[in-house]
């Protein structure tokens, strides 16, 4: 069995739209970025290259690659997946968490999970997805931005 972390950030801009594990979520704001910017995806694409010891998603899928520009960061978890997989591995589970101040995850986060699961080809239950604020603080804290961070445990 082989642990892995994964942690991501991007910064809030208007004009771009919200999407998180996959899912839109209404708000005024979305992340700005090379792709759609998911940072709960980004996050789990890193924790499961880490635990299979292969590099980071910036390796895999440069933000200088406009192959990339736009796409949809689920299509990139089911590359990863794939590459994992050739590995010899499979997903026992991920624990993620998004920060971020505004808006209000709750009600999304069992529509993250189903889509995140189906990708990784495991059960909803070894998806666990939550939310938190930073109280305020730093510049999630403002609504600067939006961060996740993913622990994935393979074997």
């Amino acid at each position: 069995m082989r642990i892995g972390i994964g942690y991501d950030v991007h910064r809030l801009v208007k004009g771009r739209i919200l999407i998180l594990g996959g899912i839109e979520i209404p708000f005024a704001k979305g992340l700005l970025g090379h792709s759609d910017a998911d940072v709960l995806i980004h996050a789990v694409c890193d924790a499961l290259l880490g635990a299979a010891g292969s590099g980071d998603i910036g390796q895999h899928f440069p933000d200088t690659d406009p192959e990339f520009k736009g796409i949809s960061s689920l299509g990139l978890l089911q590359r990863v997946h794939k590459i994992i997989q050739a590995k010899g591995f499979s997903v026992v589970n991920v624990d993620t968490t998004i920060l971020a101040e505004m808006p209000k995850l709750q009600p999304y986060l069992e529509a993250m999970q189903k889509k995140v699961a189906g990708i990784l080809g495991i059960a909803q239950a070894g998806i666990n997805i939550k939310a938190t604020t930073t109280e305020g603080l730093g510049v999630i804290g403002k609504g600067e931005g939006i961060a996740a961070m993913s622990v994935a445990l393979i074997d």
